[in-house]
């Protein structure tokens, strides 16, 4: 299976731009998240479970004894992408952001950062100290959680901003050359194809660099895990997350970098659906699909077009 040859997977991206793999090293800075301080809300959002994707033991371990560990893991690569993953990682004083984001810049073989944040926490003073990573010469990758275009489904499940919220960020942050990565999850509550479809098209229409696709999960310790629970919520099975992903992919230009096209969990931590314990599987289903159907790309209509902002520096 070689799903680089149909989709423009960011390895493939980072490969051809650097001559040699380049692989993301996770990373815990121990940030929190206003959805759930109080600041904006609490409880987060209906789905989260930051444990089902981050290793809390890390956020107390130093960002270069976590790099080193991480780097040690990796056997294939000689550079690294440095990757803030877990809640809100643009949520603290710049000077913080600068003295952790520094510690990982500065680390041997590190090539750029993967901030992963919310739209509503990236205030100015960030964009501008990202924006001079890069006039550095970094690999610098926002990465935006907006998850759905639909502002009825962004208050259902707690989000706590707006698609225009994300619009605007993700504007500035292209006109200052930073890369912007949006995250989308295929299956939310009451959500359809044309739903899901709909969010596409008004992502594309703002204008994105990447997109992170994934299928909803129910894990433990989330508010859709009661509704699971009670039998008020079902998570999408493989084949209509296939269906839905598949098009969605379909229908996006070739230049933008997928960084992700499924994503797993495991159990205890993962209640609902268990075909995302194994990762190779919805992997293999969507080569199957896209080579079956068409690759990205190959179902733009002209109605379906994307115009990327003319302030965006060549790159």
């Amino acid at each position: 299976m070689q799903l680089h040859h149909l989709v423009n997977t960011l390895g493939q991206d980072l490969q051809r731009r650097y001559g040699e793999k380049v692989h993301k090293l996770t990373l815990h800075g121990g940030f929190s998240c206003p959805n759930r301080d109080g600041t904006i809300g609490r409880g987060g959002c209906t789905f989260c479970n930051v444990a089902s994707f981050a290793d809390e033991t890390q956020q107390v371990k130093s960002i270069q004894t976590q790099l080193q560990e991480r780097a040690g893991e990796i056997h294939r690569a000689k550079k690294y992408l440095a990757y803030f993953q877990a809640y809100t990682n643009t949520y603290a004083e710049v000077q913080v952001l600068k003295n952790m984001y520094e510690q990982a810049l500065e680390a041997a073989d590190i090539v750029g950062l993967c901030v992963g944040t919310r739209p509503d926490c990236v205030p100015d003073a960030v964009l501008d100290l990202l924006a001079d990573y890069v006039a550095q010469g970094f690999e610098i990758w926002l990465e935006l959680g907006l998850q759905t275009a639909n502002n009825t489904t962004l208050k259902r499940i707690n989000r706590g901003h707006d698609f225009e919220c994300y619009a605007a960020i993700t504007q500035r942050a292209r006109a200052l050359g930073i890369k912007v990565c949006t995250h989308l999850i295929v299956g939310l509550p009451r959500e359809t194809h044309h739903d899901n479809m709909d969010t596409l098209k008004q992502v594309l229409d703002v204008g994105t660099d990447g997109i992170k696709l994934h299928g909803l999960h129910i894990v433990e310790g989330s508010t859709m895990a009661k509704a699971w629970r009670a039998g008020r919520l079902e998570a999408p099975t493989l084949e209509s997350y296939i269906a839905t992903a598949s098009e969605m992919i379909r229908h996006t230009p070739s230049n933008i970098v997928y960084h992700r096209v499924s994503a797993a969990a495991r159990r205890p931590t993962l209640l609902s659906p268990l075909w995302c314990e194994n990762r190779w599987l919805a992997m293999t289903e969507m080569f199957r699909a896209l080579d079956k159907n068409g690759a990205q790309g190959s179902a733009i209509e002209d109605t379906f077009v994307f115009v990327p902002p003319t302030a965006l520096p060549a790159q």
